[in-house]
């Protein structure tokens, strides 16, 4: 048994952190003198307590360096972790929520998912909304960590590729994660600062605009509103699609950008194929609209590029009810679902690299068997691409299948239809938020299901978010031993 105080140290530090949170919406609530802000002051004091009990139990491990079971224990710790102290506000405040609703509402924020049980938005306190919010920003943050730090150090699902812009030495995981987080947090604050004042700009209320700008760079989907942006009007969905589609794209090249590589930005392959994909994709949409439902060219252009780009990037904003645009858009935007962002940015899914990793796999392989005697190696971004991180993309693509499979049939079992099934497994392993059929599509929420499918579906989201492996790994004899 390996010791688990090095991960502990730091789980119960962030624990803390997010009962320190807490005070923004609790203040928020008091100036508006909601009786919702005792919810949070009882919130934020359970969570400090017990968050700074783990830190000090575990202190005297505080400088001993991570190995690679302790990250990855650190890093499925945290996403499960948090969550259950995430949803205290849920429990005790305004929304009286049972514990399976709250914690489905915090795992859904914290890993950027986006899919609610609470109906009735615009009635709930201010300071609820507020920490919807608060816990996809963060959350939001958390995964573009994770992605450009963690993740390719443990080889999950082919991110070594992407190694040479982390680290080399497990044991300067801690340090090499908070230098990274102080150069992405700039940026985080940059782009949602930029969001914030281009909503206010384009009509939106002010409380609104900073919601609606932290879970929009966070790619997570809260929103204010059951109709989510049905009514906010056109200057604001134009808005959304922008920033959607840059929180999409890799925060190092942000980075980059801002010492000065303009190159960076532009040079990378996924960045290139995501916006092709993203262009083709709206165009698709355009096309379909135009010849079956309006003859309106903006309002076609509008709606296919923000309801396309909010499904592409897991956002799981809606603008519009796509389940009454066709039997071909509610396949496609299934579809488009499961391809998500860049790599090392805040978007969810499998993720476009992989795809790409993928084709130029099964392009060499072609041409093998065309020529037997020719040498063909996959490539990236005009390099080779080891053997080792096409198995590992392989294998994420059918353990990725596989557990939708099995989420699907076990959500099935629970007495869901098909439909709701199989797109809610892809929206929980996906991190997309809404998922097809009249319950839980764009204009229905979770709150029908039944407690052991919202278990289900948190855990998928978890799973999911933290690319599979991750989680996967603990469930092993092997790994308790080692």
């Amino acid at each position: 048994m390996f010791d688990l105080r090095p991960a502990g140290y730091v789980i119960g530090l962030l624990v803390m952190v997010l009962g320190m949170t807490m005070v923004v919406p609790m203040a928020l609530d008091w100036f508006d003198g909601s009786l919702n802000w005792a919810a949070f002051g009882l919130s934020s004091f359970a969570t400090i307590l017990i968050g700074g009990g783990i830190a000090l139990a575990c202190q005297n491990t505080a400088n001993v360096g991570l190995n690679i079971q302790q990250t990855f224990f650190l890093t499925t710790g945290v996403w499960f972790v948090l969550p259950i102290f995430g949803a205290l506000p849920f429990v005790l405040g305004a929304t009286d929520a049972r514990f399976v609703d709250a914690f489905f509402e915090a795992m859904s924020g914290l890993t950027t998912t986006g899919s609610t049980v609470f109906s009735q938005l615009e009635e709930l306190p201010r300071g609820l909304l507020l920490w919807r919010g608060l816990m996809q920003w963060f959350g939001g943050i958390g995964v573009v960590v994770v992605a450009m730090v963690f993740l390719p150090v443990l080889r999950v699902g082919g991110m070594q590729i992407f190694r040479t812009e982390g680290f080399d030495t497990f044991g300067k995981i801690l340090p090499r994660a908070a230098e990274i987080s102080r150069s992405i947090s700039s940026i985080y604050l940059t782009l949602t600062a930029l969001c914030f004042v281009a909503y206010s700009m384009a009509g939106m209320q002010i409380f609104d605009a900073l919601v609606h700008a932290m879970t929009t760079i966070a790619t997570g989907g809260f929103a204010n509103y059951d109709n989510s942006f049905a009514n906010m009007g056109s200057a604001v969905e134009y808005v959304a699609v922008v920033f959607m589609i840059l929180a999409a794209l890799p925060f190092v090249r942000y980075v980059q950008l801002m010492g000065g590589s303009v190159r960076a930005i532009f040079a990378d392959p996924q960045v290139r194929a995501f916006i092709v994909t993203a262009t083709i994709v709206i165009a698709i949409l355009v096309i379909w609209r135009i010849s079956f439902i309006t003859n309106s060219y903006e309002y076609a252009l509008r709606k296919a590029a923000f309801n396309g780009v909010s499904i592409l990037t897991g956002t799981g904003y809606a603008s519009d009810n796509y389940m009454l645009w066709g039997s071909f858009p509610i396949t496609f935007f299934f579809l488009i679902g499961l391809i998500g962002g860049c790599a090392g940015s805040t978007s969810c899914s499998i993720k476009i690299f992989r795809f790409q990793l993928l084709f130029a796999s099964v392009s060499a392989q072609i041409k093998r068997i065309h020529s037997p005697n020719g040498i063909f190696q996959p490539r990236y971004a005009k390099k080779s691409v080891p053997e080792e991180v096409i198995s590992s993309v392989m294998a994420f693509f059918v353990l990725f299948m596989v557990t939708l499979a099995v989420l699907a049939v076990a959500l099935g079992m629970t007495g869901l239809d098909a439909v709701t099934s199989i797109s809610g497994a892809a929206a929980a392993l996906g991190n997309i938020g809404p998922g097809l059929g009249s319950e839980i599509g764009p204009a229905g929420n979770f709150a029908g299901l039944n407690d052991i499918a919202k278990w289900l579906l948190a855990a998928g989201m978890l799973i999911g978010r933290l690319e599979l492996m991750a989680v996967y790994v603990l469930l092993t004899a092997t790994f308790w031993r080692g």
